[in-house]
């Protein structure tokens, strides 16, 4: 189970996702999918 440490203030942009890589920094990649609301057809 994971636990939250820290509030950082991090502003998210949809269509990335966030982690804490190994150097212990907050890094984004971009998603394979996501990020766009589509359309009801």
């Amino acid at each position: 189970m994971a636990e939250k440490v820290a509030k950082v203030g991090v502003k998210k942009e949809p269509g990335y996702l966030y982690f804490v890589d190994k150097q212990g920094d907050i890094s984004r990649a971009k998603m394979a999918r996501g990020g766009k609301k589509k359309k009801k057809r």
